[in-house]
């Protein structure tokens, strides 16, 4: 659970300018909790909270908060939120998702107050200038990637909707994906291979799974469901369906295109130029 409740962080930044502010849960002995950090530069919060993300965030965000797996958190207030917000955020989560709430009981209000303090000095550190060739990178995604991948409306559907992947998922982690490196896989697409009586081999990604079925979407995108009573084999691989793009298959200066056409994946039909 520790290691979960720093991920909704992440999801601050997307949805800051897209829902109003929420009502705030009251503090401790009924009172109202502060809509400003209280330990924003305070400097042994700011080293307490240094030391918590290490241990709790660093694993997903990269230990600069620049992001790995989950998001850059570091531009989260540039992105237009706050400090109540990215509270509520981290104390609540966000229903539906992976970012669970943080048990009161084991995080504290203040624990989640110097992790935001620590993180708010990262936030003034300038980054490097985006590089590639953003229509490049498109050209490249329509050649490769859209029989599986959806953007704003166009491609596949058996691998996740990438519409808005430059705002949920760092560089580091778009280029460690590509390249083959990360097993990381979304949930809901796990890959299965299944045998039926027949002999039939299919695979496909995981969608839903009981006691005695299982639904699947196979790699011609058809949703399909079977009962594990009629299977032969049901295995769930540990590599994904996506191919790893070596420099074999894309050279760096493609990779790096490619990378800066999904970087700027925000959920606009428009791609950066």
């Amino acid at each position: 659970m520790l290691r979960r409740w720093h991920c909704a962080l992440a999801v601050a930044a997307s949805v800051a300018t897209a829902h109003p502010a929420v009502p705030q849960d009251r503090a401790t002995r009924g009172e109202q909790r502060p809509t400003k950090n209280p330990l924003e530069g305070n400097a042994p919060a700011i080293s307490n909270g240094g030391a918590m993300f290490r241990t709790r965030c660093a694993g997903c965000h990269g230990p600069d908060a620049r992001g790995y797996v989950g998001p850059d958190l570091t531009g989260v207030w540039l992105a237009g939120s706050t400090d109540d917000r990215l509270f509520y955020v981290v104390r609540r989560g966000i229903p539906g998702t992976e970012m669970t709430p943080a048990d009161p009981l084991r995080v504290n209000d203040r624990d989640i107050w110097q992790v935001l303090a620590y993180l708010r000095t990262l936030s003034a550190v300038t980054t490097a200038p985006p590089t590639g060739d953003a229509a490049n990178g498109e050209r490249l995604f329509r050649s490769n990637c859209t029989r599986c991948h959806m953007v704003n409306g166009r491609g596949g559907q058996l691998g996740p909707d990438l519409s808005r992947i430059g705002s949920g998922r760092p560089r580091a982690g778009l280029l460690s994906k590509l390249r083959g490196t990360s097993d990381t896989i979304r949930p809901g697409y796990e890959s299965v291979t299944l045998v039926t009586r027949e002999g039939e081999r299919i695979r496909g990604v995981r969608k839903n799974e009981d006691e005695f079925s299982i639904q699947i979407m196979d790699t011609r995108e058809r949703l399909q469901g079977f009962l594990k009573a009629n299977l032969n084999e049901l295995t769930v691989d540990k590599q994904s369906l996506m191919p790893a793009y070596g420099p074999e298959r894309l050279n760096d200066r493609d990779l790096d295109d490619l990378l800066r056409y999904l970087g700027g994946l925000r959920g606009s039909a428009a791609a950066p130029r």
